[in-house]
């Protein structure tokens, strides 16, 4: 029934030669791993005044500074992750570019704040793609936390069935959105030229604020700079791309960023000059929406497109998350699990650790998004700062073609966003604290697991004077466990007497029934007078205990004598596999705790059922 239920959700199996069709053309990876960034513009411009509109509504004038620097940021960023997509194709981004030319302790932190990162992508996009859902039907507000979770599951399950069918699916709300969009500010920019529409800017430009500050200038900067979360995503996926991969990779990045830059500078001039400001129950978006359209059709169709394109947002962290933690546990940092491809080629491990961690942090932040959002940025501009920094080294260690100009560039980006990290934890730390317990927490995770695989690749290694080499066993000690005397017994004692020199049956008696015990005893001397037959008696109904010091005697005689111990665990399998939970797993908890054993092999003897 499982498998039936998979094959419906998921879809049937893909071989491994089917890979190259599952590659990502420009046009899909632009839907796929652009809409994470394209879909910020829905709140970049609502963080800016936020904090402007603390001060007084003329503060608003702000704004438009506040993007243009957004927007400078946003230049050097798409030029340096075009540098990186061309220098390290093999993907892992801020990663591999950090551990590459700042060692492996700076690469960590860039891996671990971008995975921590993509969980509060989905998180961030789907609670503002509830936003969007709510601000045009308030009365789902009581259920945000319960709206933003089903989007999660959703998402996660388009991923699961494999990139081709996801981005197929994924094309039509990012392209509607990205419709939408031109057409509000192209409308927009045209009633204002054609004086359809008045100003209602609080104050102009340049004319002088009341109690404005270079703090609160940073503190709006800090949050409209959420706006490019999401652009390192590409580099993080190169591998997807069809061939010419870093070629695809670069110009998809460079389309993405033309497009967000024309939305958010749109946006947020059009908040300027219709005088926006910001609401707790209708989003600037909305707002703008409604000055342009009015409450017709189209603005409808203008929120439905946001809230689509926010919720299919969490897609860009479904694709990215997966190759990030692939690179790291390649390295040995993260479980080897997260390196196995599932039945539709997608790295399925990663998929499902990501949609649970991203409800995990929507149920912690009750679906907030403005809470989400500063925490968002510093996962972002973290790795952002340590991959742009590492490739100023590697200029200067390769200096290939205009490596100095390459150079400045990254220079640039590096500068803005360590000023942004700093801006960020001075001015936002009530809400980016949790980075500063979060993050050594993941960093001993990665060390703990790498410690880890060292160790047992050291144990497992062959050498010449290896113990496993050189040393040879006498003969074999094979312990039967009996519950009673049936065919599965039967077999089971055949089967040892022709691998074992020495074949012990045990036999664990409670005292509920000791006459059925007896009986039992006795007719297993019947039935195997050559065998020795040992009842361990259990005052308190516990087979596991009496079993292990049992076991745990013999080994140690065997071992005195040169011999091995296997202890033989019989157990029938039922035709059907629904029929096994009709059943007690005594076998299975047996076999779990004789693992523990290093002196005893485990082996299971399994009699199939035929009805």
């Amino acid at each position: 029934m499982w498998r039936y239920l998979k094959r419906l959700l998921i879809g049937k199996p893909l071989k491994t030669t089917d890979e190259g069709g599952q590659a990502l053309t420009k046009f899909k990876a632009l839907a796929l791993l652009s809409s994470d960034a394209l879909s910020s513009v829905a709140y970049g411009t609502e963080q800016i005044t936020t904090v402007l509109i603390t001060l007084s509504a003329a503060a608003l004038m702000y704004q438009l500074w506040v993007a243009a620097l957004v927007l400078v940021l946003l230049f050097a960023i798409t030029l340096s992750y075009q540098q990186i997509i061309h220098a390290y194709p093999s993907g892992g981004g801020a990663y591999v570019v950090a551990t590459t030319n700042w060692g492996q302790p700076a690469g960590l932190v860039a891996g671990g704040s971008l995975l921590v990162d993509y969980m509060l992508t989905v998180a961030v996009s789907v609670t503002s793609g509830t936003d969007a859902i709510i601000s045009a039907i308030p009365a789902l507000s009581a259920h945000q936390v319960g709206i933003s979770i089903i989007l999660v599951l959703m998402i996660m399950g388009m991923n699961l069935r494999g990139l081709r069918e996801s981005a197929s699916l994924l094309t039509l709300p990012v392209y509607f959105f990205i419709l939408m969009i031109f057409i509000m500010i192209g409308w927009g920019i045209f009633e204002i030229v054609t004086g359809h529409v008045a100003y209602h800017a609080s104050a102009a430009v340049g004319a002088p604020v009341q109690g404005m500050t270079l703090v609160l200038f940073l503190r709006a900067f800090s949050s409209g700079s959420s706006s490019l979360t999401g652009v390192e995503a590409i580099s993080n996926a190169v591998p997807n791309f069809r061939k010419p991969k870093s070629h695809n990779a670069s110009a998809t990045l460079a389309i993405m960023a033309a497009i967000l830059a024309f939305f958010f500078g749109g946006i947020t001039f059009l908040s300027y000059y219709l005088g926006i400001k910001p609401m707790a129950d209708n989003t600037v978006l909305s707002q703008i929406g409604q000055a342009v359209f009015g409450h017709g059709l189209i603005y409808y169709l203008l929120q439905l497109a946001t809230a689509a394109i926010l919720a299919v947002a969490a897609n860009t962290g479904f694709s990215a998350f997966p190759i990030l933690a692939y690179n790291l546990a390649k390295d040995k940092f993260l479980p080897h699990a997260y390196l196995d491809r599932g039945d539709r080629l997608g790295y399925s491990n990663g998929i499902i650790s990501l949609a649970i961690g991203a409800i995990f942090l929507i149920v912690i932040f009750h679906g907030k998004t403005s809470l989400l959002i500063p925490l968002y940025a510093v996962g972002v501009f973290v790795p952002f700062t340590l991959s742009q920094s590492g490739m100023i080294r590697h200029w200067f260690r390769v200096r290939e073609g205009k490596w100095q100009l390459k150079a400045c560039i990254n220079f640039l980006g590096a500068f803005i966003s360590f000023a942004l990290v700093v801006c960020l934890f001075f001015l936002h730390f009530p809400n980016v604290w949790p980075y500063l317990i979060v993050m050594p927490a993941v960093i001993y995770m990665f060390y703990r697991i790498h410690r880890h695989y060292i160790n047992v690749a050291h144990q497992l290694r062959v050498s010449e004077d290896s113990d496993a080499v050189n040393h040879q066993y006498d003969g074999a000690t094979v312990i039967v466990l009996v519950s009673d005397v049936t065919q599965v017994t039967a077999h089971a004692i055949d089967y040892a007497r022709s691998v074992g020199d020495y074949v012990i049956a045990m036999h664990v008696s409670f005292d509920e029934n000791p006459r059925k015990e007896h009986k039992t005893a006795q007719k297993f001397k019947v039935e195997f007078p050559d065998v020795r037959f040992v009842d361990i008696h259990s005052s308190y109904r516990s087979i596991i205990t009496p079993t292990l010091r049992f076991c745990d005697v013999i080994a140690k005689r065997a071992n005195e004598r040169n011999f091995t111990t296997t202890v033989l665990v019989p157990q029938f399998v039922p035709r059907r596999p629904w029929q096994n939970v009709l059943h007690n797993q005594t076998a299975l908890r047996l076999r779990t705790a004789l693992n523990t054993r290093q002196n005893i092999i485990v082996s299971t003897y399994s009699y199939h059922l035929k009805k």
